[in-house]
């Protein structure tokens, strides 16, 4: 049972009694030395198998450690993950504790949510839902209430989505929701089982008699709520191991906190710690640039690094690759995978890590177009989610009838009229604060703009109608059956994974770390993220990042600061082979010649707001000719017949109210009251052939001369 054991594996699998912390390093084995473990005590008679529960975070770390404890010999021991031990618990005493069945367990909160919004009088879109109910889980899982939420959020400095105290209402409309209508959901089944276990002592007394040793998997991932619950399992005994590594805690966001795996010699001083550094996954130049990132790192979860030591042969180092543009890095990418695959390496050995699901786009193209077969794990395909979907109807509809809004027609280029469609579905120029699922909408949005922008640089007298058809295209492209190919996924969804050749890509500031990360402890974070990410390699790793968005643009931005002096060229640099061997670092190019060839259109004059002066960027501000947050002084009976009357003019033309006029157009009319073909003409969003067609109209409601008769023309 101990043959092929290292001696630190062989020495976690002989520690049998009293409690025991393994700080196991990635690569270093810890399942193995874990299960072995267990079969080894049940072989030796000290573990009775009904008598041991293993827990971890995932069914399918819980399969995998099953399915070794099998092939151990070691039957009948339970390997479960928290909720899952706990339902089994919490079905079996509610009975008992509570009395009837346990009530009905939601599988999701979205709707319940929703209605609790409902309720409360707060709308609520899809995003901001998602969003909510996230902060909902991290409340329960941090033993948070309703009243105590602003104060609890504000400490952990969570970039709340909405105003804390609205949160607190509709986290307590929620929970009113929940007990009306007597359902559960998934953070509950450890509430009420850790609130039965502290209130029935009899209860508690059972479930120790059954379980007697204890073993957590990932225990840098636990919860305050989870820790709560385990402690009720233990009582006052000691028989527990404990396995983990703070230095890939990155779950922080959704409560997990490394402090009870670094406190756990606090409180149990007579504790066995093993440390397991001895790194069978990856190659030594890629453990050396990992050991690097966390040299580099501050904080508690710093001071207790394990230094991993490879215990495989040389390979080759990793790559460092800095790109003109993005599309110039996915193509890169693309054509170096598709050269591995030729040269013998399975595409399923092979992904591509990226912070955000965002980015994923630009590489899903890229691989199909080198016709490599790829597969996403953890999030949608790009043109399959929600928000660009809707966003590809809106551009469908402008590209019919928009040429009837100043803003869409030819004479403004075609990023600009992107821009303007999708600045109705919720894009600004600037990010929305803070993560989460409103962040990740804006991101997918963004990602239209930029294509639209690359696709106009590429063909500059492109249509609307023309980026539509390319993307119907590529999302056609990209809707083929799912096959076993290169894996796609973001650094979040990549944990636990491995492959022999890894491309982490976007690795700039702004990316990695990302923009929203602005605490000390948030920024470490992100290095822990990027450490997960290298140590997913087992011989090939390249990193590469971009200068600029897109071709053409301003190369304005730079490397990851947890780069600098590990990769070739930057200060403290330890050298390394580089991408082209020459001394400096490759330089992607986008294969189609000098970004700098490319036509560009004239620059119009820049739209200033008419209030306080500032240059608009901005396509609704720029229609309004104000910023929105300056003073209005919108004339809001003319605005009211407008609408009217734009209605009206709709439903005639079988058209979408906005390919009359506009929202913003409408208020930006309403605020200047024109008295004249010349004063409406300056409106944006008022072109010749609007001017034409509605003009009269439009000035004849706003001298009044036009109102009654809405209501008898419709």
């Amino acid at each position: 049972m101990l043959e092929g054991l290292d001696p630190e594996q062989r020495e976690v699998a002989t520690a049998l009694h009293g409690p025991v912390c393994v700080l196991a390093g990635a690569g270093t084995g810890k399942t193995r030395a874990i299960t072995h473990r267990i079969a080894y005590g049940v072989r030796a008679g000290v573990l009775q198998p009904s008598s041991v529960l293993a827990v971890t975070f995932t069914n399918r770390a819980a399969g995998e450690m099953r399915g070794r404890l099998r092939q151990l010999g070691a039957v009948g021991v339970q390997a479960r993950t928290f909720h899952s031990a706990a339902l089994r618990q919490l079905q079996y005493f509610w009975p008992k504790a509570v009395g009837g069945s346990l009530p009905r367990l939601i599988d999701r909160k979205i709707q319940l949510v929703a209605d609790a919004a409902a309720a409360c009088h707060i709308r609520l879109d899809r995003n901001e839902l998602r969003d909510i109910t996230a902060e909902i889980e991290w409340s329960k899982v941090t033993q948070t209430v309703p009243a105590d939420y602003p104060l609890a959020a504000a400490k952990a400095g969570r970039a709340t989505p909405r105003d804390p105290a609205e949160i607190a209402q509709l986290y307590s409309a929620y929970e009113n929701l929940k007990r009306e209508r007597t359902v559960i959901d998934f953070e509950d089944v450890l509430l009420l089982t850790v609130g039965i276990l502290q209130d029935r002592h009899d209860i508690a007394r059972e479930v120790r008699a059954q379980y007697q040793h204890f073993v957590v998997d990932e225990y840098q991932d636990v919860s305050p709520l989870q820790q709560r619950l385990l402690e009720l399992w233990l009582g006052d005994r000691e028989n527990l191991c404990v396995v983990g590594d703070a230095s890939q805690t990155i779950y922080s966001f959704t409560g997990a906190t490394p402090d009870h795996l670094l406190d756990f010699r606090v409180r149990h001083p007579g504790a066995t710690v093993v440390k397991l550094v001895r790194d069978y996954r990856s190659t030594p130049q890629v453990v050396h640039l990992a050991n690097g990132l966390l040299a580099q790192a501050r904080g508690r979860a710093a001071d207790h690094r394990l230094e991993l030591i490879s215990q495989r042969a040389p390979g080759p180092e990793p790559v460092h690759t800095e790109y003109t543009d993005e599309p110039a890095e996915a193509e890169g990418t693309a054509r170096r995978i598709r050269e591995l695959i030729d040269s013998g390496v399975p595409a399923s050995e092979i992904a591509v890590l990226f912070r955000t699901n965002s980015q994923s786009e630009t590489y899903e193209q890229a691989l199909a177009d080198a016709g490599v077969p790829y597969q996403l794990r953890g999030a949608e395909r790009f043109f399959d989610r929600p928000e660009v979907r809707k966003a590809g109807i809106a551009l469908r509809g402008a590209a019919r009838f928009g040429g009837n809004d100043a803003l869409l027609d030819d004479t403004v280029d075609l990023p600009s009229q992107v821009r303007a469609v999708l600045s109705g579905e919720g894009w600004t120029p600037q990010p929305p604060a803070g993560s989460g699922a409103v962040r990740e909408r804006w991101e997918s949005l963004a990602a239209l703009v930029g294509l639209a922008q690359d696709f106009a640089a590429a063909k500059p007298d492109a249509t609307l109608g023309d980026l539509v058809a390319e993307l119907d295209e590529r999302a056609n492209a990209q809707h083929a059956p799912t096959v076993q190919g290169v894996t796609l996924a973001s650094l979040h969804s990549a944990k636990g994974l491995e492959w022999d050749a890894v491309f982490l890509v976007g690795v700039a500031e702004g990316m990695i770390p990302i923009t929203y990360a602005k605490t000390d402890e948030q920024i470490e974070e992100e290095r822990r993220l990027l450490y997960v990410g290298v140590t997913r390699a087992r011989e090939r790793l390249h990193l590469s990042w971009s200068l600029a968005r897109s071709p053409g643009g301003r190369p304005s931005r730079r490397p990851s600061r947890f780069l600098d002096g590990l990769r070739p060229g930057s200060a403290g640099s330890g050298g390394g082979r580089t991408a082209v061997g020459s001394g400096g670092v490759e330089r992607g190019s986008t294969g189609s010649g000098s970004a700098a060839a490319v036509p560009r259109r004239t620059q119009r004059t820049p739209a200033r707001c008419r209030v306080c002066g500032r240059t608009l960027t901005d396509a609704g501000e720029m229609k309004l000719m104000r910023c929105e947050d300056c003073p209005s002084d919108m004339d809001e009976g003319v605005y009211e017949r407008l609408r009217a009357w734009r209605a009206v003019q709709a439903r005639r033309s079988g058209q979408p109210a906005y390919c009359v006029f506009t929202d913003k157009t409408l208020m930006a009319i309403a605020e200047t009251v024109p008295e004249d073909e010349r004063e409406l003409a300056r409106i944006p969003g008022v072109g010749l052939r609007k001017l034409n067609r509605y003009g009269a109209d439009v000035l004849a409601i706003c001298a009044g001369r036009l109102g009654d008769e809405l209501d008898e023309a419709d």
